[in-house]
């Protein structure tokens, strides 16, 4: 990075074309009739699309120009399956498809393996351990897990350190025809779900439709706090002015969303 530039793929991330609703769905629609050309450019201007969601996987510590690909990827895959006819924006669509990718990456990417029946064991051991600890109102010990799952003591103590380590939140804990569950699902989280994420996205999209003085009011009174006379006095209109203009662009955020 240098210069207020941003290189990524040798992409300039700094000079990414933004796409409007209505140029998005023209090119989908263009999509749909086979048109590669419209298909380049939907992808070169949802780029920022997805500049904004792997940055809440930029903490992996993966290589961003890793992270970048695997995402267009998803967006490709977003693109040419996304739905025309079903009445909602295509990023709504979009970010989830780029998440799914990416977390597949992350999850066959993860160079520390524990075997299946090493760490089903594992598993398996701590079900025993809370049931026995309810039976006899202590923790058992080793060798009473042991007994109980009718394996040898060093198996249990072994499979225990293995889940001991660090694992990925992409690792898969079981696994059933096909179908697998891995440690992230088993984590909640009820304020950055990737609904709440998708909502806020959904906003900033909507704002972007609004004029340049509709998004400075915006801007002033939900993301700095201000009041509206402070608003007025800033940008030099009455506080009237501000209300009827702060409301109807909330407005217009609304019906876009």
């Amino acid at each position: 990075m240098h210069n207020g530039k941003v290189e990524i793929c040798g992409v300039n991330t700094a000079k990414l074309k933004v796409l409007s609703a209505k140029e998005k769905n023209d090119l989908l629609l263009r999509v749909k009739e086979g048109d590669e050309a419209a298909r380049e450019e939907l992808v070169a201007g949802n780029l920022k699309l997805v500049l904004s969601v792997i940055k809440r996987f930029s903490s992996r510590g993966e290589n961003p120009d890793d992270l970048f690909q695997i995402g267009c990827i998803g967006l490709i895959k977003a693109i040419d399956n996304f739905d025309v006819t079903l009445g909602v924006q295509f990023s709504t669509y979009a970010v989830p498809m780029i998440i799914g990718e990416l977390r597949r990456f992350l999850r066959d990417n993860n160079v520390i393996r524990v075997s299946r029946s090493v760490r089903d064991l594992a598993y398996r051991a701590l079900t025993v351990k809370e049931k026995l600890s309810s039976a006899l109102g202590r923790e058992p010990s080793i060798e009473e897990m042991a007994k109980e799952l009718g394996v040898e003591r060093c198996e249990v103590v072994n499979a225990l350190d293995a889940i001991t380590d660090p694992i990925s939140l992409y690792e898969p804990v079981f696994s059933e025809n096909g179908d697998s569950v891995y440690v992230m699902d088993q984590i909640s989280d009820t304020k950055n779900t990737d609904e709440s994420w998708l909502q806020s996205i959904a906003i900033s999209e909507a704002i972007k439709s609004l004029s340049q003085r509709e998004r400075n009011i915006i801007e002033l009174r939900f993301f700095r706090g201000k009041t509206q006379m402070e608003v007025a006095k800033e940008i030099n209109i009455s506080q009237a002015q501000v209300s009827r203009l702060e409301k109807g662009a909330l407005l217009q955020i609304k019906k876009q969303i």
